[in-house]
């Protein structure tokens, strides 16, 4: 029998060092987390409201690009028996995903444009993301962001472009993070 625990704790290793496993006692406020959220999905369709047909047009590119956005999945524990069980493991990917989207609101894409920044839906949107990523991170530990944008400057010509899509890919990512963060706020509060 202490050869099978010894085999598990060898298969389980891979994942603890990677910080993978994270202790359960560092569970965020809910409600407020659920509040956030719902503000930030407000805010970011504020920010960019659909605009004709234009807009229903999805985007081809190739899987390079498609896979620099982060989507929270099946996999990343954010389904209610995820939660249930670690919600360490969902509460990180949403995390990630906020952490790469406030560095794309830092980038020129945004910053370039003077209407956009502070007071404007962008602004607050900028303000929400860092919000939220800070209610998230744990105190006791630092998650470390494996996915970040890589950028290079932009043209003039792409930034409206480029801001339609980021903002959009934000609409979706922080859609199901507020549906996470309700679950969490109906099931998972003390």
């Amino acid at each position: 029998m202490l050869d099978c625990r010894a085999v598990i704790l060898l298969w389980l290793l891979p994942w603890t060092a990677q910080c993978l496993a994270i202790p359960r006692s560092s569970s965020p406020d809910w409600a407020q987390c659920q509040q956030l959220s719902q503000s930030l999905c407000t805010l970011a369709w504020t920010a960019h409201p659909p605009v004709g047909h234009m807009d229903l047009l999805r985007e081809e590119g190739d899987k390079e690009t498609k896979n620099d956005v982060p989507h929270i999945q099946c996999g990343d524990g954010c389904d209610p028996q995820g939660l249930k069980d670690n919600s360490q493991f969902c509460l990180q990917r949403i995390h990630q995903g906020l952490v790469f989207y406030k560095h794309l609101l830092d980038s020129d894409i945004f910053t370039e444009e003077p209407s956009l920044f502070p007071d404007s839906p962008v602004g607050q949107l900028h303000s929400s993301l860092l919000g939220l990523s800070q209610l998230l991170q744990p105190e006791d530990q630092h998650w470390e962001t494996k996915q970040l944008p890589s950028l290079s400057p932009s043209q003039q010509w792409q930034r409206p472009l480029l801001r339609s899509k980021i903002l959009r890919s934000l609409q979706a990512f922080v859609a199901i993070a507020a549906r996470v963060f309700a679950h969490g706020a109906a099931t998972l509060s003390p």
